[in-house]
């Protein structure tokens, strides 16, 4: 997998978190988000453009450089906590590819 393909990917699993975190935290719509998530999503997509270490790079928890800022940090934790165990059940190949890839490095 080319990096590029692997920055595509693991935007796609962070959408798919975030939307998921929200429909159920806070009550959207599917498809749709709310101000706050939208603006992680937007904030988390650009830190992934930017990542350096994307070549090799497993989970940004293991990461040896921290892009977030402290407070956008807390809450990706927060819906990686929230959404990582319910995305098996609604995304399950996505889940399952997310954390192969992570554990290959």
């Amino acid at each position: 997998m080319t990096t590029e393909e692997k920055r595509e990917q693991e935007k796609r699993v962070v959408g798919e978190m975030i939307a998921l975190y929200c429909r159920k935290k806070h009550g959207t719509a599917k498809g749709s988000l709310c101000n706050e998530c939208a603006a992680l999503k937007d904030y988390a997509r650009i830190r992934i453009d930017r990542c350096p270490h994307m070549e090799n790079k497993t989970f940004c928890s293991r990461c040896p450089t921290h892009c977030y800022k402290p407070a956008m940090r807390e809450k990706i934790r927060e819906v990686m906590r929230f959404a990582g165990p319910r995305m098996l059940l609604v995304h399950p190949v996505m889940a399952i590819n997310h954390a192969l890839s992570g554990r290959q490095k």
